[in-house]
């Protein structure tokens, strides 16, 4: 067994889905390793990560849509808003998805379906760095 892994960092513009699929890509071309698992981590408690649809950008707008009624920003009676409204409505939202994805790597390639792509979802409405930690293990 060999392992690989890497930080990257992700730019968001505010709150939505950014995909980085090709980077994950690319990580698992340089690595050289053909069968096995990438793990990918977020290191933010306010961001997740997300596997779903990149073919239709109608499915972002109506996640994110569903998102800001489950977890609106600013509910009264929340006491963790230090950094603005979006605060804790954040936290939130992070907590309902996943900061870890598991994706098999098989002949070379990510086993991701057709359709699929992996995002980072930013849950703030203000631009981030966010970091990703990439670990791949296999042979």
């Amino acid at each position: 067994m060999r392992q690989a892994s890497r930080t990257i960092e992700i730019r968001s513009s505010g709150r939505g889905l950014f995909e980085f699929t090709h980077e994950l890509r690319a990580f698992v071309r340089e690595s050289g390793l053909r069968d096995g698992l990438l793990t990918v981590f977020c290191r933010h408690t306010s961001a997740s990560l997300l596997i779903q649809e990149n073919a239709d950008p109608d499915v972002r707008h109506d996640l994110e849509a569903f998102f800001a009624k489950l977890s609106p920003d600013g509910q009264p009676g929340w006491r963790h808003n230090n950094e603005g409204p979006d605060d804790m409505s954040g936290h939130i939202r992070s907590a309902l998805t996943q900061t870890s994805v598991s994706i098999p790597l098989v002949g070379g390639e990510l086993a991701l379906g057709t359709w699929q792509g992996v995002y980072l979802w930013e849950h703030r409405t203000r631009a981030h760095r966010r970091e990703v930690v990439l670990h791949l293990i296999g042979e």
